[in-house]
């Protein structure tokens, strides 16, 4: 019972960060931007995160410098495609190689620094319940956060005017531009929102996941959450099941080593990446009822003038 409670907090705790990402990173698709740079976004967020809660003492504070480096980041990338028109997926992997070289310059100093990570929630009886309490109810504020974030990005989505437009963007920007819709602010502010929330979840892993910094610790998580925004038909029900899917892939090959499996340690570390590349490779071939692509997606918009 202890190895299973173990196990379930585990993936709980690695899946976090990919869940967080890929629903920024699905919100930003939703509207038609496609933004490779998530990893970069990532990393920026853990190193500003961990830099500020280590300043300040303040986990909240970290947090919130990781959303402001995220968020910055996203509006390079906005200048750059949605302001001067400049190819998407070109500008997606600059931002990735921005964010790792600049993460490694303003993380440098603090490399072997150690901070309290995150507090986890504590209720007298129910976090004692076996099995199930800590899973329910002795999880960090992260956590459920994220899980917070998913249901209110669902329903802004399908259930709000705002997320229709904003859908309408994807599908089709130039007949949203007819109707009057400011296309290119309602992706600015997509991308923003892509923005802050990969910079979160790259905090999430210096804050909450491992109390420490060290260049390059987001690991491909955001190359990982791109992923899982095609493997969720960009449809945020289906994102929570791909991210603990994930998550749970990345954990069980740590436990399979740790057991002594007869297998490379090498290929059981490239395990998780391995099954992102078949996961979209059999999407690809075996897709039922066509591509649920917003149908504009990765187009440059030009408005008439």
């Amino acid at each position: 019972m202890e190895l299973v409670e173990a196990i379930i907090l585990a993936v709980l705790a690695a899946s976090t960060p990919l869940l967080i990402a890929a629903t920024g990173e699905l919100v930003t698709e939703r509207s038609g931007v496609l933004n490779l740079g998530v990893e970069g976004m990532m990393i920026m967020g853990a190193a500003c995160g961990f830099a500020g809660a280590w300043l300040t003492g303040s986990i909240v504070i970290g947090a919130l410098c990781g959303i402001v480096a995220g968020t910055l980041m996203s509006l390079i990338f906005a200048l750059m495609t949605l302001g001067l028109a400049v190819n998407q997926v070109a500008t997606g992997l600059a931002l990735t190689i921005l964010g790792v070289g600049l993460s490694g310059l303003i993380g440098a100093g603090f490399v072997g620094e150690r901070i309290t990570p995150a507090a986890h929630l504590d209720l007298p009886v129910l976090t004692r319940i076996p099995l199930i309490g800590r899973v329910l109810f002795g999880e960090d504020a992260f956590v459920y956060f994220s899980l917070a974030l998913i249901v209110a990005v669902w329903w802004f989505l399908y259930r709000t005017r705002a997320g229709l437009v904003l859908r309408a963007c994807g599908d089709n920007h130039v007949s949203a531009h007819a109707l009057g819709y400011p296309v290119l602010r309602i992706r600015t502010f997509a991308v923003m929102f892509g923005g802050a929330c990969a910079g979160l979840a790259g905090a999430y892993l210096p804050l909450a996941y491992t109390p420490f910094f060290i260049p390059g610790m987001t690991a491909g998580r955001g190359w990982i959450a791109l992923a899982l925004v095609v493997f969720s038909s960009w449809r945020p029900g289906r994102l929570v099941v791909g991210a603990y899917l994930f998550g749970a892939v990345t954990i069980l090959q740590l436990h399979a080593q740790g057991w002594g499996v007869g297998v490379p340690s090498q290929f059981m570390s490239a395990l998780p990446y391995l099954a992102t590349v078949i996961v979209l490779v059999l999407l690809s071939r075996a897709r039922t009822g066509g591509s649920t692509a917003p149908a504009a997606l990765g187009t440059v918009f030009v408005p008439d003038r």
